[in-house]
């Protein structure tokens, strides 16, 4: 299920991020993602693909809970961009899927430097050709990976074989979100300070 159709969704289609392969290989040295993770992370793949729309709208229920995360999906007339957060859904779904699915090498680099950029005024609403505020500040975005692990949690602890699968899962996942993270947050640093 990794090749599908999703507008905007140009995986091996973006431009080289300026991080390298070492800065990633480093960077999963620091979170300690290992081989063990990766395997981790493909067997919550198992899980999380069948539960990744799910997952999603559980996330987007709390952004469109809190106006201060809600309003970067409205547009000029202060309601929301139901064709702009239309558009967003299904490659939030893809990243999840991509996140425990795909080999982090230079393409998937390259494509989690492409998402940072989506959120930043280099290319927010590019994509979509969308009128909402330009730029998802970087705080909020750290501060959101805390449910992004949570959801995720409650479903390895439901669905995996044994507490200690479900928690082996959880680790890589939690890992995996952080690079990512990490990744995005490049767009926002001037230059030598990421």
């Amino acid at each position: 299920m990794l090749e599908t159709r999703i507008a905007g969704y140009d995986y091996g289609k973006v431009g080289r991020s300026p991080l390298t392969l070492n800065d990633l290989q480093r960077l999963q040295e620091t979170v300690g993602f290992t081989d063990d993770e990766r395997r981790a992370l493909a067997e919550a793949g198992d899980i999380l693909e069948d539960e990744a729309e799910n997952l999603v709208d559980e996330w987007r229920q709390i952004i469109g809970g809190h106006e201060h995360l809600a309003r970067w999906f409205f547009g000029p007339d202060g309601k929301p961009d139901d064709r702009y957060k239309a558009a967003v859904r299904p490659r939030f779904v893809r990243w999840v899927i991509d996140t425990c699915r795909r080999p982090f090498d230079q393409i998937w680099l390259d494509y989690q430097y492409e998402i940072g950029l989506r959120h930043t005024p280099a290319k927010k609403n590019a994509t979509d050709n969308a009128a909402t505020p330009p730029l998802v500040p970087l705080r909020y975005m750290i501060a959101f990976i805390v449910p992004v692990i949570a959801a995720a949690k409650t479903r390895f602890e439901r669905r995996a074989r044994t507490a200690a699968d479900a928690e082996r899962m959880y680790a890589a996942w939690t890992k995996a979100v952080v690079l990512s993270i990490a990744i995005w947050a490049m767009p926002y640093t001037r230059e030598g300070m990421w």
